[in-house]
């Protein structure tokens, strides 16, 4: 698995355990299950942007002509 994966692997399993405290404190019963949804999608795009961004090495390709 290529560590982009493995990041955002990572991150999904982070919101995952955010999202279970706050169901077991008991705030997620008093915001509605839309902007629940809304908060998550958001939160794995950003999660996705960051490992994306933060993968792989940045190399400059030259080119010899002749």
């Amino acid at each position: 698995m290529k560590w982009a994966g493995m990041y955002f692997l990572g991150f999904a399993i982070l919101i995952g355990g955010i999202l279970g405290a706050l169901w077991k404190l008991g705030l997620l019963q008093r915001i509605d299950t839309a902007w629940i949804v809304i908060g998550v999608v958001i939160l794995l795009g950003v999660g996705l942007m960051i490992s994306v961004a933060n993968s792989g090495s940045k190399e400059n390709i030259q080119i010899d002509r002749k």
